[in-house]
């Protein structure tokens, strides 16, 4: 439920016009509300509230042609432009496969979404916008001047939902899990692991442990982990620009991982912020909030899968890495190479 110190609508709009340079999520916060609440603030103004299923969604997206799609996850977000296409529905886990945008879907946290349209000097800015029930951003699709703007008005009454009263109520947030691990199960997680076939065994084979992702690396040890310096991200982005090569770049919250396969080009740092801007892929990437990185080996049919992966100070898996191992542009030797060269953590450091 809503807490009798929110803000009502009324309130948050005039907030916002008052800040028009603040970013959405910067607003949420100062006014410490969802940003599900923030968007939903407009709806009747700039917004429609609409039925959040990815069927829907996605089915409307693919009539936008190119568009940029948005995945964030904490202070990472990555950005594809592309066309939606070769949706697979699923009941819990659904996927959209094209070359650039490539996602897995989580329905179950698509609990609230809005069509959003605000004017600019350039004209009007359009946007799909999904959140999950704790009203925080699972996915976002933002048009472009080449997307087909003139189906937005018939796709947006399709999805309308009847109920277009302003505000909404969301559910309190799920912390992130911190590393769990059993030392005592160690000598098991390291049998089984080395027998994996597949890396997609790997979290199955932590739920069966009742370890997570963070805990198993944590006591796994060598071959299988190699705890790196929280620098490495970094080190890695600038790597991988320099050798020229392909990797696959996984970022996702509960109900949306979003990929980029292909290289990394053009590295602007700002602050605290590590930014990839290249023309069809953009990564934001806030360094001081990396605590944890590691190199991650995992068996499968087609050879080792090789990752370098981070994890906020909470335990929150931020980003994953991978080689690409694509007939034609495999890049996994190459990628190997780089990942054997990066900073271990020292002893001692926290």
């Amino acid at each position: 439920m809503l807490d009798r110190a929110t803000p009502t609508p009324e309130e948050i709009r005039a907030f916002v016009q008052d800040h028009p340079n603040l970013r959405a999520r910067d607003i949420a916060h100062k006014l410490s509300i969802a940003e599900a609440q923030l968007v939903a603030a407009g709806v009747g103004i700039n917004a429609t509230r609409i039925a959040p299923h990815p069927d829907g969604i996605i089915a409307a997206a693919e009539q936008l042609g190119e568009v940029m799609a948005l995945t964030r996850v904490g202070d990472c977000v990555h950005e594809k432009v592309g066309e939606y296409g070769n949706y697979h529905p699923g009941e819990h886990a659904a996927m959209t496969l094209t070359e650039e945008i490539d996602l897995r879907i989580f329905p179950r946290h698509w609990v609230h979404a809005y069509a959003v349209e605000t004017l600019s000097d350039a004209g009007p800015k359009r946007s799909l916008q999904v959140f999950d029930a704790a009203g925080d951003a699972v996915h976002k699709i933002h048009l472009r001047e080449t997307s087909r703007q003139e189906m937005w008005p018939e796709l947006i009454a399709g999805l309308a939902m009847a109920d277009q009263s302003a505000g909404q109520e969301v559910t309190e947030r799920a912390p992130s899990e911190p590393a769990k691990s059993r030392p005592e199960k160690t000598d098991v997680l390291r049998h089984e692991w080395s027998r994996m076939t597949d890396t997609h065994q790997f979290l199955r084979l932590c739920s069966k442990l009742k370890m997570n992702r963070l805990g198993a690396y944590r006591v796994a040890g060598a071959p299988f982990v190699r705890a790196l310096d929280p620098g490495a991200a970094d080190a890695m982005l600038m790597a991988v620009r320099d050798a020229g090569i392909n990797i696959m770049f996984f970022v996702g919250n509960r109900g949306c991982i979003q990929i980029h396969t292909g290289p990394i080009q053009n590295l602007r740092p700002m602050g605290p912020w590590q930014n990839v801007m290249d023309e069809r892929f953009n990564l934001h990437l806030r360094l001081d909030t990396v605590a944890e990185v590691w190199a991650v080996e995992k068996p499968t049919q087609r050879g080792p899968a090789v990752s370098v992966e981070a994890f906020d100070a909470q335990g929150g898996l931020i980003f994953q890495v991978f080689g690409v191992g694509k007939e034609g542009q495999d890049s996994r030797e190459d990628w190997g190479r780089i990942v054997a060269a990066l900073p271990d953590l020292q002893e001692g450091a926290a």
